[in-house]
């Protein structure tokens, strides 16, 4: 019987082969330290933005289309919030590159096909209502399928609920404020603005453990 299925077996199909992460691990890592470094400036020009007060000619948006010339510390913040925005995009490709790594990786490794289709490595951060676990869910799933038994490391839940604070707290990685708009709320209500930037800085850091935890268990395994 055995031979029978041997000689029927279809041995043209090659399994799935272990894709390398250790320069994806020290690339994202970086990555996710330098967007939390970059989150971090912008916290600090808010903070300076509100210790100078706002003009006495008002906010940048002066409503109806109306933006009066802004001043050097203002401009300068344009410049500092860009290079976080960049910092983040550079983050954020990297990083999907990783999880898409480690996830091929915890099914050739188990046998057992991903607890999440593979579309939602990349839609499951943007659909509605979903974006709300699909990640951490991904992430999860990559490391329980490479290490079972082993217990989940608390920074995946960190870092987690602190990327949900600052994507949920308007002011954040998705707020439908404009530069000007957030100056302006620097100058009446930093607060609100600085416990965002918190976050986001916090969840860059606890990332990076949340990668290198993934990885690690990788590298284990395959040895």
């Amino acid at each position: 019987m055995n031979e029978e299925i041997a000689e029927h077996a279809d041995w043209s199909v090659p399994p799935l082969a272990l894709r390398p992460v250790r320069v994806a691990e020290r690339l994202t890592v970086g990555a996710l330290l330098l967007a939390g470094l970059g989150w971090a400036l912008r916290g600090v020009w808010e903070i300076r933005l509100a210790m100078a007060g706002e003009p006495a000619s008002g906010p940048p948006d002066q409503g109806e289309g109306v933006h009066r010339p802004l001043n050097a510390l203002e401009d300068s913040y344009h410049l500092v919030s860009s290079l976080g925005g960049g910092l983040a995009l550079l983050c954020a490709l990297l990083f999907l590159s990783w999880l898409w790594r480690v996830r091929d990786n915890a099914q050739t490794l188990s046998g057992q096909a991903p607890k999440y289709a593979g579309i939602w490595v990349l839609l499951g951060w943007i659909v509605p209502v979903v974006n709300l676990w699909f990640p951490r869910g991904i992430v999860a799933d990559a490391y329980r399928t490479t290490a079972p038994g082993r217990k989940l490391p608390a920074c995946v839940n960190v870092w987690w609920g602190l990327w949900l604070i600052g994507m949920l707290s308007g002011v954040g990685f998705v707020s439908s404020d404009s530069t000007d708009e957030i100056i302006a709320r620097a100058y009446h209500e930093v607060w609100p603005l600085l416990l965002s930037d918190a976050a986001v800085v916090g969840a860059a850091v606890a990332g990076a453990f949340v990668v290198r935890a993934v990885t690690a268990v990788q590298a284990e395994r395959i040895r």
